[in-house]
């Protein structure tokens, strides 16, 4: 009788090599990339004659549209992050052009566009889904030969494309948190701490125990053996539920934070990396992306109601003064390092995701407040679409030796796993599903 194999994968050591050891790409590389993906959106709001909305649709009509969606946005995406990585500044250039093309062709023919009531929250979905977006694809690519090992997470300094995940999440929970809003909860603090951080530890215990038991690769470099993305947003969730401060000076305690995390880096780095060790970093990114929230669109002022020309101002210097103070910060004072969560690393963060915002809110005139089909389904489910990311991926990982995989056949698997993430979301969103706890 044949023995049972000693391991569900035969090859961890080898895929964790794989990732392991990687020292980035430019900071203009990462720009360049996230700028592809937001103009892919924006020329797929070109297309798109009305937002998707409750009535009068159905799973036939909602599929369609979710694959135009798919094929304009997705698709190309994948492209760029594998492919077409060294034609990615070109990338850029056309998708500029084309999106003049076709927003002249358009108006030509068609009245201009008007700002919708929503057109704030419209945009700041679109880059949520953004980050998303690029979220998904790497986390199933990087496995893959076919991506660029400069895309891949650092080591220990740099920037990549993939550096910037958990930190842009827990920024994107920042931007429309309740501390931003200046929503307070009627429950007490220990309550809600309770009620916001259960699902995520249980989240993360179950990863934990599922990663132990199949014996499933872990990059050590990223969160060590037994931490995990889970953990860190559970972790921000606790000492933000307790410790309650008003948005309008968060943004301080996070600089003090930050500016004391040296010393912490240091024990990160002689500390053996298995150990455990939560990154009071994030927690940090996370106090400093509220007072930003709050400052571009939640912030009141007595009889007067802010113009979206002013909140498309302030988006725009913002994102300008922060690019600086990134560059004279890794220039200056301490590299970049996403593994430690360094000032460095979350100013850069907040500057590539007020880019982003900037871009979608500076044309607004063009395209509206329309909502596509994808970005619907995503944006209404940002957790849930991440969890449906990470089993989808740990099945193709169980599944396939991605390392020894051609590069047709991991594109293949590569398009099956995103559409496959996309129609799932899109099928969780037509049911009515809904729920928050972070």
């Amino acid at each position: 009788m044949d023995s049972f194999p000693r391991s569900f994968n035969p090859n961890k050591h080898l895929k964790e090599e794989f990732v392991s050891n990687l020292h980035g790409s430019s900071m203009l590389a990462v720009s360049a990339l996230l700028n592809n993906v937001a103009l892919l959106m924006f020329l797929r709001y070109t297309f798109c004659s009305q937002a998707v909305n409750d009535a009068n649709r159905n799973l036939k009509s909602y599929l369609a549209v979710l694959a135009v969606d798919y094929v304009i946005i997705v698709l190309p995406t994948l492209l760029i992050f594998t492919v077409l990585a060294d034609w990615r500044y070109e990338c850029t250039v056309g998708l500029v052009l084309l999106l003049l093309f076709s927003t002249v062709l358009k108006r030509a023919y068609c009245w201009p566009y008007t700002e919708g009531p929503h057109a704030v929250r419209a945009s700041i979905s679109s880059y949520r889904v953004v980050t998303m977006v690029v979220a998904f694809l790497c986390i199933l690519a990087v496995d893959f030969r076919i991506y660029p090992r400069e895309f891949a997470k650092t080591e220990t300094y740099g920037t990549s494309l993939m550096d910037l995940g958990v930190g842009s999440f827990v920024l994107m929970n920042a931007v429309t948190s309740r501390q931003a809003r200046n929503i307070s909860s009627s429950m007490s603090r220990w309550k809600a701490a309770f009620r916001s951080t259960t699902p995520l530890l249980l989240l993360g215990f179950a990863r934990l125990v599922t990663t132990l038991s199949l014996d499933y690769q872990v990059h050590v470099g990223e969160y060590g053996v037994n931490w995990n993305f889970f953990f860190t947003l559970a972790g921000v969730s606790i000492a933000t539920s307790i410790l309650n401060v008003p948005a309008k000076y968060s943004g301080i305690l996070g600089s003090v934070i930050l500016v004391g995390m040296p010393s912490v880096c240091f024990c990160i780095l002689i500390l053996p990396s298995d150990y455990l060790l939560p990154y009071p970093g994030y927690w940090g990114m996370y106090l400093i992306g509220v007072q930003v929230s709050y400052y571009l669109f939640f912030e009141n002022r007595p009889g007067k109601q802010r113009s979206k020309h002013e909140t498309r101002i302030r988006i725009c210097l913002l994102s300008i003064v922060f690019w600086i103070l990134t560059l004279l910060i890794d220039r200056h004072v301490e590299r970049i390092s996403r593994r430690m969560c360094n000032l460095a690393y979350v100013i850069w963060v907040v500057a590539l995701n007020l880019q982003v915002l900037a871009m979608r809110f500076l044309t607004d005139n063009l395209f509206g407040s329309k909502v596509l089909a994808l970005e619907r389904a995503i944006d209404r489910h940002l957790l849930a679409s991440f969890l449906v990311a990470n089993l989808l991926t740990g099945l193709v990982n169980l599944s396939v030796d991605t390392i020894f995989v051609s590069s047709s056949s991991a594109i293949l698997i590569l398009v099956w796993y995103s559409w496959t993430l996309c129609v799932v979301m899109v099928l969780l969103d037509f049911s009515g599903v809904k729920y928050k706890f972070w």
